[in-house]
Protein backbone atom coordinates (compact mmCIF):
# COMPACT_ATOMS: atom_id res chain seq x y z
CA UNK A 1 0.00 0.00 0.00
CA UNK A 2 0.83 3.32 -0.28
CA UNK A 3 1.29 5.99 2.19
CA UNK A 4 -1.59 8.05 0.64
CA UNK A 5 -3.88 5.57 0.63
CA UNK A 6 -6.82 6.46 1.99
CA UNK A 7 -10.19 4.92 2.18
CA UNK A 8 -12.38 8.05 1.57
CA UNK A 9 -16.02 7.62 2.40
CA UNK A 10 -18.84 9.14 1.04
CA UNK A 11 -22.03 8.76 2.89
CA UNK A 12 -25.81 9.01 1.25
CA UNK A 13 -28.25 12.31 2.52
CA UNK A 14 -30.89 9.76 3.52
CA UNK A 15 -27.89 7.82 5.71
CA UNK A 16 -27.05 10.68 7.31
CA UNK A 17 -30.51 11.67 7.99
CA UNK A 18 -31.53 8.71 9.25
CA UNK A 19 -28.20 9.19 11.80
CA UNK A 20 -29.35 12.20 13.06
CA UNK A 21 -33.19 11.03 13.76
CA UNK A 22 -32.08 8.39 15.78
CA UNK A 23 -29.75 10.85 17.59
CA UNK A 24 -33.14 12.95 18.02
CA UNK A 25 -35.08 10.06 19.09
CA UNK A 26 -32.42 9.83 22.25
CA UNK A 27 -32.43 5.55 20.73
CA UNK A 28 -28.47 6.06 20.78
CA UNK A 29 -25.67 8.38 21.94
CA UNK A 30 -23.65 10.14 19.55
CA UNK A 31 -21.19 8.17 20.60
CA UNK A 32 -23.22 5.08 20.63
CA UNK A 33 -24.06 5.85 17.26
CA UNK A 34 -20.38 6.21 15.92
CA UNK A 35 -19.29 3.50 17.60
CA UNK A 36 -22.36 1.30 15.56
CA UNK A 37 -21.68 2.84 12.03
CA UNK A 38 -18.19 2.88 12.45
CA UNK A 39 -18.50 6.88 11.82
CA UNK A 40 -16.43 9.76 12.91
CA UNK A 41 -17.80 12.07 15.63
CA UNK A 42 -16.69 15.08 13.69
CA UNK A 43 -18.14 13.46 11.08
CA UNK A 44 -21.67 13.58 12.62
CA UNK A 45 -20.96 16.75 13.92
CA UNK A 46 -20.58 18.33 10.53
CA UNK A 47 -23.77 16.79 8.96
CA UNK A 48 -25.64 18.06 12.84
CA UNK A 49 -24.09 21.69 11.05
CA UNK A 50 -25.33 21.26 7.77
CA UNK A 51 -28.81 20.34 8.63
CA UNK A 52 -28.67 23.12 10.96
CA UNK A 53 -29.75 20.61 14.05
CA UNK A 54 -28.11 22.93 16.80
CA UNK A 55 -30.28 20.98 18.83
CA UNK A 56 -28.58 17.91 18.53
CA UNK A 57 -25.19 19.06 19.41
CA UNK A 58 -23.46 18.62 22.79
CA UNK A 59 -23.39 21.72 24.17
CA UNK A 60 -23.18 23.47 28.17
CA UNK A 61 -24.31 26.97 28.76
CA UNK A 62 -23.21 27.97 32.41
CA UNK A 63 -24.70 30.63 34.12
CA UNK A 64 -23.54 31.86 37.45
CA UNK A 65 -24.19 34.51 40.13
CA UNK A 66 -21.12 36.57 41.52
CA UNK A 67 -22.43 35.05 44.83
CA UNK A 68 -21.79 31.87 43.24
CA UNK A 69 -18.85 32.66 42.00
CA UNK A 70 -17.25 33.81 45.59
CA UNK A 71 -18.75 30.40 47.44
CA UNK A 72 -17.28 28.39 44.69
CA UNK A 73 -13.75 30.30 45.20
CA UNK A 74 -14.49 30.07 48.97
CA UNK A 75 -15.05 26.10 48.79
CA UNK A 76 -11.89 25.73 46.73
CA UNK A 77 -9.56 27.76 49.37
CA UNK A 78 -11.70 25.63 52.14
CA UNK A 79 -10.64 22.26 50.16
CA UNK A 80 -7.20 23.23 49.91
CA UNK A 81 -6.72 24.11 53.75
CA UNK A 82 -8.23 20.88 54.44
CA UNK A 83 -5.56 19.09 51.76
CA UNK A 84 -2.97 20.54 54.00
CA UNK A 85 -4.26 19.64 57.43
CA UNK A 86 -4.97 15.94 56.15
CA UNK A 87 -1.53 15.43 54.98
CA UNK A 88 -0.47 17.21 58.43
CA UNK A 89 -2.15 14.69 60.24
CA UNK A 90 -0.97 11.99 57.73
CA UNK A 91 2.88 12.84 58.57
CA UNK A 92 2.33 13.43 62.53
CA UNK A 93 0.84 9.34 62.29
CA UNK A 94 3.92 8.60 59.81
CA UNK A 95 6.25 10.17 62.86
CA UNK A 96 4.23 8.64 65.59
CA UNK A 97 4.57 5.37 64.03
CA UNK A 98 8.27 5.38 63.81
CA UNK A 99 8.82 6.51 67.28
CA UNK A 100 7.24 3.95 68.51
CA UNK A 101 9.11 1.56 65.58
CA UNK A 102 12.02 2.59 67.52
CA UNK A 103 10.87 2.77 71.02
CA UNK A 104 9.78 -1.07 70.49
CA UNK A 105 13.21 -1.89 69.20
CA UNK A 106 15.04 -0.30 72.23
CA UNK A 107 12.56 -1.74 74.70
CA UNK A 108 12.95 -5.08 73.20
CA UNK A 109 9.59 -5.59 72.35
CA UNK A 110 9.54 -8.27 69.28
CA UNK A 111 7.06 -5.14 67.48
CA UNK A 112 4.70 -1.93 67.72
CA UNK A 113 1.30 -4.10 68.41
CA UNK A 114 3.09 -5.78 71.40
CA UNK A 115 4.19 -2.36 72.46
CA UNK A 116 0.87 -0.77 72.82
CA UNK A 117 -0.52 -3.38 74.08
CA UNK A 118 1.56 -3.23 77.09
CA UNK A 119 1.19 1.17 77.25
CA UNK A 120 -2.64 0.68 76.49
CA UNK A 121 -2.40 2.51 73.23
CA UNK A 122 -5.16 2.13 70.70
CA UNK A 123 -4.30 0.62 66.90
Amino acid sequence: MYRNDKVIRRYSEPFKLKILAELTTGKHTKSELCKLYSIAPTTVNEWIKKYNRKDLMNTRVKVETKDEISRIKALQKEIEQLKKLLLKKDLDAMVEESYLEVAAEDLGYKSIAELKKKLSIKP
